[in-house]
């Protein structure tokens, strides 16, 4: 409320003004009286405007919506019209308002991007930890990083193995082991022990700076949308200045050329003046900001945010989409997918194992396997003795038998048959051997978000066909996902700066437009290159949020069709204002030159107006669904 205090205390002055003059009381019936009452019901809204008017005359530019609003105020308080002077400067601040709270809202409780570095690096120096700053650490210096953690800088591993979420950087849905010697990044997430690092780069040029920059720069290669209104007023408050200085002047050539005319200066600028207010493109500034308003509004209500009214014009132009896979089509969650089994085992028996060896584990794979045993109803062995075997797996001893749970590479190393491609198969799997026998394995996956399909069909029904996959995951699950999709191009083992490169080139085609969808830090340089970025707000990360254009809070990559649909119908509801206004505008005009109309009855015009864009702005929700 405190944000609209000023339109309140212009609103009941001017209301207060008009009551006391229609019952006509006599202490305010002086001119004098009425024009200090008006002008103090004028100055909380029409003394930022006039400075703004004020500062574009200073800059040279002489023509805008500021300048226009400060003539017709000026102009009507001239005329002695001073409620409609008051009137023109509460309309357009109340539709300022309301295009900056939509910004406001969708913006609010959004974190930087700087947040995700970072702030301090243990550093190993004479055999103690020190904590220092990033920036500080030399390169060639040791850093320690426990499970949890995020990597502060680039480095190459000092410890055997370890697991390390790597999304952050390439969304990589798996969690990759990174062995002695292997190239660690600022931005991984170390899983599942305290490991040791060699720096090898200085802070600023780390994976993750190196993101960060990207960013930076994608964003510098976006221009911000200029409002409509404020094109309009550059070409319309010249005419109309002009229209209302000849109103006054073709008369007086009349007059001069044939003497039985009477020209009477008074009567010619007063109709001048009324032409001059009722041109004020009062209904425009409000009808427009609102229209934008309702969009916002209206997509809100379906979860997804859009961070400014430039957007809903922006993807209501997209031809060409492209999804990030993990946590955008997919849930980033692991799960069982399928059970085989061997030997004359059952599939209780080989859940069991897994899950009785993979409990001492909190690898995600570990954890999906517990669940999914929990979810069958079986129970694990508690009291075993489990060895790790890194690179490979868990060795343990098991009710007297010897289990091998791990990778296909596990069973190489014991000689043990498997089925033929087993090693092949692009999702993950957990293999399972009993004294020396292959049982079966588990096949787990990324679980695919259920309205992904129809994301994909709902984009090609509104002629979208040229729809994409770009992720860090291997090439082979990219392919197979995006077949069952029905998505014709899909680029898998990409880092950021790939991801980029391809958009780059996409938008080398001046009649492309393109949305990128995504959820993760790696997706954040691209989402500022695109000319819409969309990210899934639910789960996704602070960096993706803050530099998308658009939100969609419920993490549905269906809501994108709809976003782009709400997008259209607010574009067709707000050219039907701008119809509107200007039909209205034109015949106003017309009688006012004529000297027909008054000064209230444009103002009635307007507000009628103004009224039918707010009634259209509600139709908006009411009709995107």
């Amino acid at each position: 409320m405190k944000k609209y205090i000023r339109e309140l205390i212009s609103f009941v002055l001017l209301m207060t003004g008009l009551g006391m003059n229609w019952v006509e009381m006599a202490w305010f019936q002086p001119s004098g009286v009425r024009f200090v009452w008006y002008l103090l019901a004028f100055l909380p809204v029409g003394f930022p405007v006039l400075k703004e008017a004020f500062e574009s005359v200073r800059g040279k530019e002489y023509f805008n919506e500021f300048m226009l609003m400060s003539l017709a105020a000026i102009g009507a308080f001239y005329i002695g019209e001073y409620p409609e002077g008051v009137a023109v400067m509460l309309f357009y601040s109340i539709g300022e308002k309301f295009q900056d709270s939509a910004v406001d809202k969708a913006r609010s409780n959004i974190r930087a991007l700087l947040d995700v570095r970072p702030e301090t690096a243990t550093v190993i120096r004479e055999g103690r930890e020190v904590v220092e700053k990033p920036e500080r650490v030399k390169v060639g210096e040791v850093i320690e990083v426990k499970a949890g953690e995020r990597v502060p800088l680039d480095g190459v591993m000092l410890g055997d193995v370890a697991a390390f979420n790597t999304a952050a950087l390439t969304g990589e849905s798996v969690p990759r082991d990174i062995r002695k010697g292997g190239t660690v990044l600022a931005g991984m997430i170390v899983t599942d022990r305290v490991v040791r690092v060699e720096v090898a780069k200085p802070y600023d040029l780390s994976a993750l700076s190196r993101i960060l920059k990207l960013v930076q720069d994608a964003s510098e290669r976006k221009a911000p949308a200029e409002l409509f209104i404020r094109k309009f007023a550059r070409v319309y408050t010249p005419v109309v200045t002009g229209l209302a200085v000849l109103i006054v002047l073709i008369p007086w050539i009349v007059s001069v050329v044939h003497p039985a005319f009477l020209f009477v200066l008074d009567d010619w600028l007063y109709r001048a003046l009324v032409f001059l207010v009722i041109s004020c493109p009062c209904a425009l500034v409000v009808s427009i900001p609102l229209g934008y308003f309702g969009g916002i509004g209206a997509a809100s209500r379906l979860g997804i945010l859009f961070k400014g009214g430039n957007y809903l014009d922006a993807i209501t132009k997209i031809n060409t989409v492209v999804f990030d896979k993990t946590g955008t089509l997919t849930k980033g969650v692991f799960e069982v997918q399928q059970v085989d089994v061997r030997g004359g085992f059952t599939e209780g028996d080989v859940i069991r194992a897994i899950a009785s060896v993979e409990s001492r584990s909190n690898h995600p794979v570990a954890k999906a396997v517990a669940r999914y045993a929990e979810s069958r109803e079986i129970g694990i062995v508690r009291d075993i003795e489990v060895t790790e075997l890194a690179g490979y797996g868990l060795k343990a001893f098991m009710e007297g038998q010897e289990v091998l749970v791990g990778n296909t590479r596990l069973l190489e190393k014991y000689g043990i048959a498997f089925p033929a491609g087993l090693a092949e198969v692009p999702e993950t799997i957990v293999v399972c051997a009993v004294n020396g026998l292959y049982v079966g394995h588990l096949l787990l996956a990324d679980t695919l978000k259920e309205d992904a399909k129809e994301a994909i069909e709902s984009l090609k029904k509104l002629n979208i066909d040229n729809i994409q996959i770009l992720s860090g995951d291997k090439q082979t699950i990219v392919s197979k996902l995006a077949g069952y999709l029905g998505v014709d191009e899909a680029h898998g083992d990409l880092l950021p700066e790939d991801k980029v490169a391809h958009v780059e080139a996409l938008k080398r085609d001046p009649d492309r437009r393109v949305a990128f969808v995504g959820d993760g830090i790696n997706d954040a340089p691209v989402l500022a290159l695109s000319d819409v970025g969309i990210a899934m707000g639910g789960l996704g990360s602070d960096a993706a949020i803050e530099i998308a254009d658009v939100v969609i809070q419920t993490d549905q990559p269906g809501r994108i069709a709809t976003a782009i649909r709400v997008g259209k119908e607010t574009r067709r509801i707000i050219w039907q204002n701008v119809s509107l206004a200007f039909g209205v505008k034109l015949i106003v005009l017309i009688l006012g030159a004529g000297g027909v109309a008054t000064m209230w009855e444009a103002v009635f015009a307007d507000v009628g107006v103004a009224l039918l864009a707010i009634l259209n702005a509600i139709r908006i929700q009411k009709r995107v669904k």
